[in-house]
Parts: C-alpha cells; sequence; structure tokens
C-alpha cells in the first residue's frame, strides 16, 4: 500500500487536500468521485512512510488504552461517534494520535465508517483494535468493544511495564560495573603501577596482564567504541530484517534462561488477544490471522500460519496448538475443554489471567536471582584488579625484608 496526497474541489467550489492510502492512484480517484470530489492533483508521498515510522515509535501502550477508555466512556454516555472523536481530538496530547483521530473523524463525516477510517491509520491503530471496532459496528456493541479493548491494552501495558521494571536494575548495576571497571584500567592503575615499573621491578603475571588489558584500552580505545558501535548498529539494521527477527525472536525461546520467560509472555499475550477477538464475535481463523501479528515473535506467527492451515483442514485447534510446540502443555489442554465446553474464549480469558500472574512471579525470581550474580560477578572483577595492584606492594615489602 502506498500513502497519496491528493487536492480536490467539492461540489460547492471548496478545495480539498488530504493523503490516502491506496495500491494505485486509480484507487484514489475512486475513493474521490464516491465522495463527489473533482480530482486536481494526485502524487505518491514518498517520505510518508519514514513520517508514520517515527510517529508509531511514540503511540505506546498506554495512549490506546487511554483512547479506548476515554471513547467508551462517552459511547456510554449516549455521545455519537463524530462527537466523540472531536472531543478526543481536542483533548489527546501525544500529537500522532491526534492526526490520527483528525483524519478518522473527516473520513467518518464523510459518511465512512469508524473502521475503514482507522484502517486509512493502521500504522497508528494496531489490527487487533481496528478488527474489534468493526465487529463491535457490525454487533451494535461498540461500547462493549472499547470497554474490553482498554482492560486488553491496560493489561498489556501492565505487562509491558513489569518487564522493563525487572530489567531495570541489572542493567544500571551492569553500566555502573562496566564504568568502575573502565576507570581502574585506564586511570587507577598505570598511575600506580609506574611507580613499581620506574624502580626496575619485576611486576607480578597478573599484573602484567592487566596492565596490558589497560594499554590496550588507553591506547586503541576508539577501535572498542568503534566495534561496540558498529554492533549496536548491526543489531538494530538486522532487527528490522525480516529474517534478523526471525533469528533473534528463534533465539529468545531456545536460550536457557529466558526461554521460559518469554514463551509465558507470549502466550500470555495469544491466550489474552484470542479470548477478546472470540468473545466479540470475530470468526476463530480471522482471530488467529490478527493475533499472529500482535504475538510479538516471528516463529511464533509463522507457525501460526501453519496452525490456520490445519484448522482449514479440519484438524481441532488444540492438537495443531500442541503439535506447535511452543506453548507450554497447559495451552493445549485448556482449549481441548474450550473447544469440548463450548466456551473457547472464557477459557482462554482464565488461561490469560493465569499466566500473566505466572509472568510476574518469575519476573520477581529472575531480579532476585539477578542481583546477587551480577554483585558477585562484580566483586569478583573489581576484586583481581584490585588484587593484581596489591600483590606489588606486597612483594616488593617482601623482597625488604629478604
Amino acid at each position: 500500500m502506498l500513502i497519496y496526497k491528493y487536492r480536490a474541489i467539492s461540489e460547492n467550489g471548496q478545495v480539498l487536500e488530504g493523503y490516502y492510502e491506496a495500491q494505485s492512484e486509480s484507487d484514489v480517484i475512486t475513493m474521490l468521485k464516491n465522495n463527489n470530489y473533482f480530482p486536481m492533483s494526485i502524487e505518491e508521498d514518498k517520505h510518508a512512510d519514514d513520517k508514520k515510522d517515527l510517529f508509531i515509535k511514540k503511540v505506546t501502550k498506554k495512549d490506546m488504552a487511554v483512547f479506548c477508555r476515554q471513547f467508551f466512556t462517552m459511547l456510554n454516555a449516549g455521545i455519537s461517534i463524530v462527537k466523540c472523536l472531536d472531543i478526543l481530538e481536542k483533548q489527546t496530547e501525544n500529537k500522532a494520535i491526534k492526526k490520527a483521530i483528525s483524519n478518522v473523524y473527516g473520513d467518518v463525516q464523510k459518511g465512512t465508517t469508524l473502521s475503514e477510517g482507522m484502517k486509512k491509520q493502521k500504522r497508528i491503530f494496531p489490527p487487533l483494535l481496528i478488527n474489534m471496532v468493526e465487529a463491535g459496528e457490525v454487533s451494535g456493541n461498540l461500547d462493549v468493544i472499547m470497554e474490553r479493548m482498554a482492560i486488553h491494552f491496560e493489561k498489556e501495558n501492565k505487562l509491558e511495564n513489569k518487564v522493563k521494571n525487572a530489567l531495570i536494575y541489572p542493567i544500571i548495576l551492569s553500566i555502573v560495573a562496566i564504568a568502575v571497571v573502565i576507570f581502574l584500567l585506564t586511570v587507577v592503575m598505570p598511575s600506580f603501577i609506574s611507580m613499581f615499573e620506574s624502580s626496575g621491578f619485576l611486576l607480578p603475571r597478573p599484573t602484567r596482564v592487566l596492565l596490558s588489558i589497560s594499554n590496550c584500552l588507553r591506547v586503541y580505545w576508539y577501535l572498542f567504541i568503534g566495534i561496540i558501535v558498529i554492533t549496536i548498529f548491526s543489531i538494530i539494521y538486522l532487527g528490522k530484517t525480516e529474517e534478523g527477527r526471525r533469528f533473534f525472536d528463534n533465539i529468545k525461546i531456545k536460550i536457557p534462561g529466558v526461554k521460559k520467560m518469554n514463551i509465558k509472555i507470549i502466550t500470555s499475550r495469544f491466550t489474552r488477544t484470542l479470548s477478546t477477538l472470540l468473545s466479540s464475535g470475530i470468526p476463530l481463523l480471522e482471530s488467529l490471522d490478527v493475533v499472529s501479528k500482535v504475538v510479538g515473535n516471528k516463529v511464533v506467527c509463522d507457525k501460526l500460519e501453519m496452525v490456520k492451515e490445519d484448522i482449514r483442514k479440519g484438524i481441532p485447534m488444540s492438537k495443531t496448538i500442541k503439535s506447535m510446540e511452543i506453548f507450554p502443555p497447559m495451552v493445549d489442554s485448556m482449549i481441548k475443554i474450550g473447544e469440548e465446553s463450548g466456551a473457547l474464549d472464557d477459557i482462554l480469558y482464565k488461561t490469560a489471567d493465569f499466566y500473566d500472574e505466572e509472568v510476574e512471579s518469575s519476573m520477581e525470581k529472575m531480579t532476585t536471582m539477578l542481583e546477587p550474580i551480577l554483585i558477585v560477578f562484580m566483586a569478583i572483577i573489581i576484586g583481581f584488579i584490585v588484587i593484581s595492584m596489591a600483590m606489588p606492594m606486597f612483594e616488593m615489602i617482601n623482597t625488604i625484608q629478604m
């Protein structure tokens, strides 16, 4: 899909300008004519994707939760969709969402449905929300859908915050440890050891090894910085490619220590999202298509595509999920119970709540384990440096006493 910038004249002679996402220029012309506009100029906006990529980085789960919660509150109070959008546009602080709401507001005023308007802003509004809104429009319970989505995004935001908070302390401790080691090696050690070298005293082997590392850091510091920068940018670049994402996502669910944690997070996201979609009346295959885009793991996404194909062949979902060999055994068992009882959405929701608690418990255990491990590792490294610096002094004292 491409972004086109257009200028058109309305029936009353008013000149309009805007953007429209379409596969070709002819689609834009068709859209304008359907709305009784006469096209003046249409050109592809080649920089639109770059701009929207910048916008999407600023939109968080919390922003979406607030948007849905406010939308639900106004709809529940009997306010029309157009008026809701108008109010939301005026009070939303996030500029990316504000612009998207403004565009949706304009489309809805022209007679477009809310879901169709949001589809044009799909870089801001996630596929899950768009599909749910479409289901709400069909069923006539858009306010209920918005409440469910508010709860969904609130739980997603809570999950993300748990992960971030669990990693803050280990990251800070690691940075401090690296900074202290570099300071000792490049500043303290050379000045301390120089007085022993000037006296012609033969330094102990550990001290000589450490001094060589120190000299290497001080002389070739730019090489180390260059290697670090290149490595970071290479990882970022690879992470943006499909194969790179698949490689890193595969590592996340294979490395011991973080494997269980990532599997639990993916399981929680999968069961909660699928439950939300099914409870809103969206068909299973369509729901799985949406879920595959929000699980946050390319490997799992690929396997879910295979699950969809198996379900089309008539194979029960519980068996296809089990064949993925990704989710814990409890998941396919719960899905089987849901299929037999006809309450799959409710079973999945309870499963999601269970794994939310599991994630929180695992985060606490991981943080509790990481703290002493990092402290001990830091103590060993710094202790080795301090002992290596003190060894020449002890050997010199022993030499004088002899």
